[in-house]
């Protein structure tokens, strides 16, 4: 990933918070010299330290945990992103010096990918993946409310996988190579879109240009 340092983000905590708050990981592998992806929901762990460990699972019938076992693997998670119009620079008004952008926050994980083909392991994965998911919802759907020899099937079903991360990499490209007043800009003009994603994206210029960790 091309990264110069005005945006790079080297601070663990604030890359494991995108990856809890944005769970659907891009799992980039290569097999035969061909890049393959396939999309994930990764639980990020903090443990082992300084990195953490993602974990997640596979349909059976998916060849990546067969081909890629033991592989160096890329986990992508991508958070808020927003087109940035040169519109709300004010210094499009003095000098018209200025042309569009695109704003996102990314975090790449990589790591050997472990296979974990064990009924327990995954039990307990989906039982806390489901549990977080559902945690928010009115009436939230427990792991045991399917039928035991249903589950039993469907958990034969899948595998999981495992990447102790021995490298991220942050990049909050948010406005920081711009003007206070451009960031200003920026941020004003994203929070007045119905857009959840421009919304989030003008809290992360706010609180990167007051120098605030972002969350």
């Amino acid at each position: 990933m091309y990264l110069v340092d005005a945006f790079r983000e080297e601070r663990i905590d604030v890359m494991h918070v995108l990856m809890r708050s944005h769970r659907l990981a891009t799992l980039v592998t290569v097999h035969d010299g061909v890049p393959d992806a396939n999309h994930l929901p990764l639980l990020i762990d903090q443990e082992p330290l300084p990195n953490g460990t993602l974990r997640g699972h596979v349909a059976r019938a998916n060849p990546v945990w067969r081909q890629a076992g033991g592989q160096e693997v890329l986990a992508i998670f991508q958070g808020p992103q927003a087109y940035v119009t040169p519109s709300w620079y004010p210094s499009k008004r003095e000098t018209g010096q200025v042309v569009p952008t695109w704003n996102y926050a990314v975090v790449h994980a990589y790591g050997p990918l472990i296979v974990r083909d064990d009924r327990e392991w995954l039990r307990a994965l989906v039982t806390r993946l489901t549990d977080q998911q559902e945690a928010a919802l009115p009436q939230p759907w427990r792991v045991n409310d399917a039928p035991a020899d249903y589950l039993d099937r469907m958990l034969g079903a899948i595998v999981g996988v495992e990447i102790p991360v021995n490298r991220l990499v942050g990049k909050w490209k948010v406005s920081q190579n711009r003007s206070e007043a451009d960031r200003t800009g920026v941020a004003e003009g994203l929070a007045q879109l119905d857009d959840p994603q421009a919304q989030a994206m003008a809290g992360l210029v706010a609180e990167r240009a007051a120098n605030k960790p972002p969350v």
